[in-house]
């Protein structure tokens, strides 16, 4: 089992390396190997984060959905980011499930954590934010998606803590790395 976490992890870090691996064989083995990484070695905090990140991702493309639509008139700093974090958390979501899937846990965990996950926008803040326009537009959704990225980047370090399966950790350390970049272009909108 542990050899088999090992080979993961080093199948998962030659991933992320881009590349940068002198084997020409890691390719053509990699996705067997990513495989078998996804379905071993996982704990109950790597169960956790991929239940909790799957809505917190389903609400942030709401939330990009959002700016995205011209009625909302948001700025182009404002739809470049949106269209940004929409083409990188979709994929992330279904990832999350295929995790899920490939340690045979369901997609929901069986207590409602929805508590446990730091800024998910309330129901009166996701119809405040579709009813605002322009600049207004522009400022609640940049504040709501910087709590809202917070709130991913604090569920990403706990499982970085406590966590034990190779993608879910790649996966939250590309989480908190692409999140908190957005953070910086995100406080960079002027309040109204």
């Amino acid at each position: 089992m542990k050899i088999r976490l090992a080979l993961g992890l080093a199948a998962t870090l030659t991933l992320a390396a881009c590349g940068s691996s002198s084997s020409s064989d890691s390719n053509t083995s990699a996705p067997a190997v990513e495989n078998s990484a996804s379905a071993a070695g996982f704990n109950d905090a790597d169960v956790m984060f991929a239940q909790m990140m799957i809505p917190h991702h389903e609400q942030a493309i709401e939330m990009s959905d959002m700016a995205l639509d011209p009625s909302t008139q948001a700025s182009k700093t404002v739809s470049d980011l949106a269209t940004q974090i929409k083409a990188a958390q979709d994929p992330e979501i279904k990832e999350m499930k295929d995790l899920l899937a490939a340690w045979g846990q369901p997609l929901t965990a069986e207590m409602d954590h929805s508590s446990d996950m730091d800024g998910m926008l309330s129901m009166d803040d996701m119809e405040k934010l579709g009813s605002l326009k322009g600049t207004d537009f522009d400022y609640f959704w940049a504040q709501s998606m910087i709590a809202h990225h917070e709130g991913a980047i604090d569920m990403a370090e706990v499982v970085l803590a406590d966590g034990s399966n190779a993608e879910a950790l790649a996966h939250a350390n590309a989480i908190v790395s692409a999140q908190a970049t957005e953070i910086d272009i995100l406080k960079t909108i002027p309040k109204p």
